[in-house]
């Protein structure tokens, strides 16, 4: 038996050293299949329990381990369901390939049973590069350019390969017209601007008193450089929420997330700087940057076309964010004066010590905000973290302190729900000896967390280092809009549309052979975190956290809270006294200062 083109489409990806495809069977994808039987599962396929949550996975594998991720859906509703987690890829800028099957070139345009115009779903997902294979000569051309799209532009890409085509004899292109050859190799230049445009940055922060700096995920790679210039400049650096990661909390000068998850520091650090840098991030809410004329600008991005967005920089730098800063140090002159960087570090440790009095806040029945605070203190220092979409963002935004090698993720920019256990999956299989934790709100796991869960209780025992913890906060209800119909709808609560049905998550996490514990009291948060920290298999700890603890941002106002306080009362008289008095209480330990 000759070699198909499903065989080969394998043989190509193990050449550009794919190892994991995350996907979901189906006959459109016939002929992949056939060929992962032959070839001995070589790359690897993981089954995930929905196309979506496969496309979460490779996310998920790409975020953490810096490769592309890969996954694969049969055609139709296989392929529609890619599109959410390929969505969450491309406004993230993560480099993932879908490789997905069509109906048969000879029923194309027939109606045929699952049918469904891949080019136009996908036009906009995968707008960088999306290719039909309509004959075996154009492999291995649009893999490749499919593999090297994705990585050099941090994007989207999608391969579409009807499933006649999979069965076809593999032919490769000819030394001929109209064909067209290609090759594996990828080497990587990192770009520095030019001299002059160094010159007027640095002249910049020379001239500037009150540095700020914002960095994001592009800045990972420039961590020694970061540290040094904000070291010269005496600046402040708050981190956008995909770059919780970049820089350790430790560094008294790190103030923390940024924006209506971000912490006190971080929103006073922009409201108080003359002179604002941005690294590696498109951070979108230009609201919590500072007022237009208050600060000179300078970004550095490598992608020139998300240069000069979101505020008025005099001077963007296209650029690698650690050669750019590293061409950048030389010129910058060291401060002398640090009562700038000295009132920061006050505004820090103010800060943290409010987060720590806000966590042992009483609650009914557990502080969310105590789960997050005593994990924090007992994560490892090579732990992985993802967080999903709701509440538990803005906990984990304001309460875990990163450290050593930790490494955290969500989905910043789409924000969807969902992705919180698929990513940590995705991380095992690239990262398999390193402790991986979700923290999830019981929408996001009722959504889709719980059938994940079956996935862990498949390959888990595969995994070289067993850890991975599912936290899951049980309070019955979607918390985070919850929040968003008080503070802006002025609504109490639409449960209707809030209220989620009870569900045993830790019991049954039992079921399905994983550990699973339970907390119900605040005394009970340590004892639980501990218990699952030293399982010996995945497990999932539930919190039963009280779903009124007010998420307050950090720019809030007096009469902000008034507001969200008599819409959480209004209609609920016999209630109003204590309720409200209990928020305030709350709010007051979260905003420093006020009275």
């Amino acid at each position: 038996m000759g070699t198909t083109v499903g065989d080969y489409v394998l043989e190509r990806l193990r050449d550009w050293g794919v190892e994991h495809v995350f996907g979901y069977a189906g006959d459109g994808i016939n002929g992949l299949l056939s060929a992962w039987q032959k070839a001995g599962n070589e790359p690897r396929f993981v089954q995930a329990r929905h196309e979506e949550m496969a496309a979460f996975e490779a996310v998920g594998y790409a975020k953490f381990t810096g490769r592309v991720g890969v996954c694969t859906a049969t055609s139709g509703p296989g392929a529609i369901h890619l599109l959410n987690g390929l969505y969450d890829a491309k406004l993230d800028h993560v480099p993932v390939v879908a490789i997905v099957g069509q109906t048969a070139r000879s029923a194309m345009g027939g109606s045929y049973q699952q049918e469904v115009d891949l080019h136009t779903l996908y036009k906009d997902v995968a707008s960088d590069y999306c290719e039909t294979v309509m004959v075996a000569e154009q492999l291995p051309n649009v893999l490749d350019r499919a593999i090297r799209i994705a990585a050099a532009r941090r994007t989207v890409t999608a391969l579409i390969i009807p499933s006649d085509v999979q069965e076809l004899d593999y032919t490769p292109p000819s030394h001929a017209f109209k064909m067209v050859p290609s090759s594996t190799d990828m080497t990587w230049s990192a770009p520095v601007p030019a001299a002059d445009q160094l010159d007027r940055a640095a002249e910049i922060l020379n001239a500037g008193e009150k540095v700020a700096i914002l960095v994001g995920q592009g800045a990972r790679g420039g961590v020694a450089e970061l540290m040094e210039l904000a070291d010269l400049t005496g600046a402040g650096v708050a981190k956008a929420l995909l770059g919780k990661d970049v820089l350790t909390d430790e560094l008294p000068w790190v103030t923390g997330s940024i924006g209506l998850l971000g912490t006190r520091p971080s929103y006073e650090l922009m409201t108080g700087c003359d002179t604002l840098l941005v690294v590696g991030s498109n951070f979108p809410y230009s609201q919590f940057l500072p007022e237009f004329g208050q600060a000179r600008g300078i970004q550095v991005d490598l992608d020139p076309t998300m240069i000069g967005m979101r505020y008025p920089f005099e001077v963007n730098l296209v650029g690698d964010a650690a050669r750019t800063l590293g061409a950048l140090i030389p010129l910058v002159r060291r401060k002398d004066d640090r009562s700038w960087r000295s009132g920061i570090e006050d505004s820090v440790v103010r800060w943290w010590e409010v987060m720590e009095r806000r966590a042992f806040t009483s609650a009914d029945p557990i502080n969310p905000e105590l789960v997050f605070h005593e994990l924090s203190r007992r994560l490892p220092s090579d732990a992985i973290l993802a967080a999903d979409s709701g509440s538990a963002a803005n906990w984990y935004a304001r309460h875990i302190r990163f450290r050593g090698q930790m490494r955290g993720s969500l989905s910043g920019t789409l924000a969807t729900m969902g992705p919180g256990v698929p990513y940590v999956i995705g991380a095992k299989f690239g990262l398999p000896d390193r402790p991986c934790y979700a923290l999830v709100g019981d929408g996001a796991m009722q959504m889709n967390g719980l059938n994940e869960l079956i996935t862990i209780a498949k390959y888990w025992q595969e995994w070289a280092d067993p850890r991975l913890v599912v936290a899951v906060l049980h309070n019955n209800d979607l918390n985070q809009v919850t929040w968003e119909l008080r503070a802006m709808g002025g609504s109490p609560q639409f449960l209707p549309s809030q209220e989620l049905p009870d569900f045993p998550y830790a019991a049954y996490a039992r079921l399905l052979g994983l550990h699973g514990v339970t907390a119900e009291k605040a005394e009970q948060v340590v004892p639980a975190w501990e218990e699952a920290l030293r399982a010996d298999r995945p497990c999932v700890v539930e919190f039963r956290t009280d779903p009124a603890v007010p998420p307050i941002p950090p720019h809030a106002t007096w009469d902000q809270i008034e507001k969200a306080v008599e819409s959480i009362v209004r209609g609920d008289s016999d209630r109003s006294s204590m309720i409200k008095q209990g928020f305030k209480s709350k709010v007051q330990e979260f905003l420093p200062g006020k009275s």
